[in-house]
């Protein structure tokens, strides 16, 4: 699963951070992609936990594709 922040979208509510830590992070005010963390993204709880991140992000600004 490929995984990433558009950060013309995103205005830092860091809802991503909150519903998957693993694979996100806050950096200057902004959700941005933990380094390496699309190798985690195969398990199924990750995955999960990133769909539900992409869903409830008030800014749509997680982007997703395989």
């Amino acid at each position: 699963m490929k995984v990433s922040v558009d950060r013309s979208l995103c205005y830092g509510s860091a809802e991503c951070v909150h519903r998957a830590p693993a694979v996100f992070a806050f950096e200057d005010g902004y959700g941005v992609v933990r380094p390496g963390a699309a190798e985690s993204a195969e398990d199924p709880r990750v995955r999960e936990e990133i769909r539900e991140a992409a869903e409830k992000c008030p800014s749509q600004a997680i982007v997703l594709g395989e």
